[in-house]
C-alpha cells in the first residue's frame, strides 16, 4: 500500500474515537501535562494490546506544555519545549476547515502509531494549525499545550471538538462512539449535532429539527476532576464571538448554561454514558451535577509500560503472560522474597544514579526513601509531611530521606509557592534529613522515581482526588502506599496488608472539603515512627510481604487492560 494512504486501513471497521486534549505517548513526544495526558496514552497503550478498534484525536503541541527548571531560591522557571514532530510523526494529506472569528482556520492532522507487541495497532491524530495560509496567530493555537488565557483555550477547544470532527469525517473514518476524555473536547457534539437537523418550513419546529437524542447515542464522557477549576467555563459573549453559530445559541444555552458556556454541562446533556474516574468520584460527580445518571470506571495504568526493567525480567521468569493478562499478577506469592528485594534495589540503585547524575546528590540505599511526585496544586499538599520539622526530625533523622517532583501549571502562583516552600524547608534539613526535588517531572523522571522508592506517599485534601494513578504505578513496582483515603486509594486500601492510610476514613457519601492539615499530620507521623519505619528496619520479611501485597492485590486489578474491557462491555457497545 502506498505509504501515503497507509491510514486507510485503519478505516475499514468502525472505531471508537477518543478524544483527548492531552495524551502522553512517550516523552519524546511532549503532548501532556500530567494525569489525565498519561491515563489517554496508556487507554490507548491498552486499546492496542487488546486490539480494540480504537483511533484517538488530540492538538500537536508543537511547544509542549513547559519545560521547568528551579533556580536556587526555589522558584520554577518555565521554558519551551523543543521537539519534531517529523521525527516521530506522519503528516497526513488531508485537511478540513473551522471558524474562529469569523476565520476560516485549516487543520491538518499528523499521524502516530501506538502498536502492540500483541500485534493491535491504534492510530492518534494530531491536530496541527501551522499551515500557511492561516492568519499567524491561527497558527500558533496549537502550540501549547494548557498555554495563553480563556480565548486561546476555547480556540484550541473548537479546534480539537469540531476540528476533530471534521478531520475524522474527512479521512473516512467510520465511528461507532466518540469518547470525549474530559471536557475540554465536548464541542465534538456540535458538529455532531450540525449533521442531524432535518429540513423543516415552521419555525416554531426548529428547536425540534436538532436531534440531540441521536447525538447522545453516539457520545460516551469522562470526567476527571471535582475540582471546580478544572471544569471548563467561557462567557456568552465571548462564545458568541468566537465560536460560529452550527447550531442556534438559544439551543446551545439550553445545553451548555445560561450563565456560561460549560463545557461540562454540554458533554452530560450530549451524552448517553457518563462516567466519574472512581468509586467515590462518581459519587463526588452525582452531587456536583445532579439529575444525571453518572457511572464508575476506576482508572487504571499501562502495566508493561510502568514497570521497571528490574521487575519485568522478575514477572517474565515466573508469571509468563503478565504484561497482557496483568490479573496473573495475583499469584506473585510464588516469586521469592530475596528475588523480589533484589529487583526493588536494582530499581532504587537507578534512581539513585540518576539523582546524583542530575543533582550532584547522594542518597543511602539503605534509609527509608519517601517519594512525592505530582502537580503542585495547594490541595494536593506535597508539603504536608514537612509541616512540623522538629517532629519529622525526630522521627526520621538518620532513617529516612525524602524525594519530591512535580510542575505547577505557569499560572498557579499558590502552586510555585508551594514549591518554594518546599525548597526553604529542604534548606532547613540540610545536613540531618536527604531532600531531592527533581526537576522537570516527566515519563522519563516517573519511570525511575516511582520503582525506585520504598514508600509513595499522596496526601490530598479529600475529596478532592478524583483518581490518582501514581499509586497504581508505586503498586506494580512493590512499592506500597501512604495515602490519604480518597480517589482510587480507598478501594485498593487495606490497612498495614496493601499500605497505609493518612487520617480519617472518608465519611460515606461525604461530598465536604474535608482537609484537616494537623490533624492529617499528626496521623502521618504517627504511623511512620510507629509502624512503618519499625517494620522497614526491623521486620524485612514483614515488609516484603507489604510489597507482594501491593502487587497481588491492587496491580492485579488497577490497570488499564481491566479498564478498557469495562469501557467495552458498560459504554462502547452499549
Amino acid at each position: 500500500m502506498d505509504k501515503h494512504n497507509a491510514w486507510k486501513k485503519f478505516t475499514w471497521e468502525p472505531r471508537i474515537a477518543y478524544f483527548s486534549m492531552e495524551i502522553g505517548i512517550s516523552a519524546e513526544i511532549p503532548t501532556y501535562s500530567g494525569g489525565l495526558g498519561i491515563l489517554a496514552g496508556d487507554t490507548i497503550k491498552s486499546a492496542a494490546d487488546l486490539d480494540l478498534p480504537m483511533v484517538a484525536v488530540t492538538l500537536i503541541h508543537r511547544k509542549g506544555y513547559f519545560r521547568q527548571q528551579i533556580d536556587p531560591q526555589g522558584w520554577q522557571r518555565e521554558f519551551p519545549v523543543e521537539w519534531s514532530p517529523e521525527k516521530y510523526l506522519e503528516l497526513l494529506p488531508v485537511k478540513a476547515l473551522v471558524t474562529v472569528e469569523g476565520r476560516d482556520v485549516k487543520i491538518q492532522p499528523w499521524l502516530y502509531r501506538v502498536k502492540s507487541p500483541a500485534g493491535g495497532v491504534v492510530p492518534v491524530l494530531l491536530l496541527d494549525t501551522d499551515i500557511p495560509g492561516n492568519a499567524e496567530d491561527d497558527r500558533h493555537l496549537t502550540d501549547y499545550l494548557y498555554g495563553g488565557d480563556l480565548e486561546y483555550r476555547l480556540k484550541q477547544e473548537i479546534i480539537l471538538g469540531i476540528g476533530g470532527a471534521r478531520i475524522l469525517s474527512a479521512l473516512n473514518f467510520n465511528i461507532r462512539k466518540y469518547h470525549m476524555n474530559e471536557g475540554h473536547a465536548a464541542m465534538l457534539t456540535l458538529d455532531l449535532l450540525s449533521n442531524t437537523r432535518g429540513r423543516v418550513d415552521d419555525p416554531l419546529e426548529e428547536r425540534a429539527s436538532w436531534d440531540t437524542h441521536r447525538v447522545m447515542e453516539q457520545c460516551v464522557f469522562t470526567t476527571h476532576t471535582p475540582v471546580e477549576a478544572g471544569h471548563d467555563k467561557f462567557p456568552w459573549d465571548m462564545v458568541e464571538r468566537i465560536l460560529p453559530e452550527i447550531v442556534p445559541f438559544s439551543l446551545l444555552r439550553d445545553l451548555a448554561g445560561r450563565e456560561s458556556f460549560n463545557l461540562t454541562l454540554l458533554a452530560l446533556n450530549l451524552s448517553n454514558f457518563v462516567n466519574g474516574v472512581a468509586k467515590k468520584h462518581g459519587e463526588i460527580s452525582k452531587s456536583m451535577f445532579p439529575g444525571f445518571k453518572i457511572h464508575a470506571i476506576t482508572n487504571g495504568i499501562h502495566s508493561f509500560t510502568w514497570t521497571s526493567p528490574f521487575f519485568v525480567q522478575l514477572y517474565n521468569k515466573y508469571l509468563p503472560g503478565w504484561a497482557n493478562e496483568p490479573e496473573l499478577l495475583v499469584r506473585v506469592d510464588n516469586i521469592p522474597d530475596e528475588e523480589i528485594w533484589d529487583a526493588h534495589s536494582g530499581a532504587k540503585a537507578f534512581l539513585f544514579l540518576y539523582i546524583e547524575e542530575t543533582t550532584g546528590q547522594r542518597l543511602d540505599p539503605d534509609l527509608l526513601t519517601i517519594g512525592f511526585a505530582r502537580r503542585s496544586a495547594t490541595y494536593k499538599r506535597a508539603d504536608l509531611i514537612l509541616s512540623d520539622l522538629d517532629r519529622l526530625l525526630h522521627l526520621g533523622e538518620g532513617r529516612l530521606q525524602l524525594i519530591f517532583a512535580g510542575k505547577s501549571h505557569p499560572r498557579d502562583l499558590p502552586g510555585k509557592e508551594m514549591i518554594h516552600r518546599i525548597y526553604e524547608k529542604i534548606e532547613h534539613l540540610k545536613g540531618k534529613i536527604s531532600v531531592v526535588y527533581l526537576e522537570n517531572y516527566n515519563m522519563d523522571v516517573a519511570y525511575r522515581l516511582i520503582p525506585g522508592v520504598d514508600l509513595w506517599l499522596n496526601t490530598p485534601v479529600r475529596p478532592l482526588e478524583a483518581s490518582g494513578t501514581s499509586g497504581m504505578k508505586a503498586a506494580i513496582n512493590g512499592v506500597p502506599n501512604f495515602s490519604v483515603l480518597d480517589g482510587w486509594w480507598i478501594e485498593g486500601h487495606i490497612e498495614g496488608v496493601t499500605g497505609w492510610s493518612i487520617g480519617p476514613p472518608p465519611r460515606e457519601n461525604s461530598t465536604i472539603v474535608n482537609g484537616d492539615n494537623h490533624e492529617d499530620a499528626q496521623d502521618l507521623y504517627h504511623k511512620l515512627e510507629n509502624v512503618i519505619l519499625p517494620l522497614y528496619t526491623e521486620n524485612r520479611a514483614g515488609w516484603i510481604q507489604v510489597m507482594k501485597n501491593a502487587i497481588g492485590k491492587n496491580a492485579y486489578y488497577f490497570n488499564t487492560h481491566v479498564m478498557m474491557r469495562r469501557y467495552v462491555t458498560e459504554a462502547y457497545i452499549r
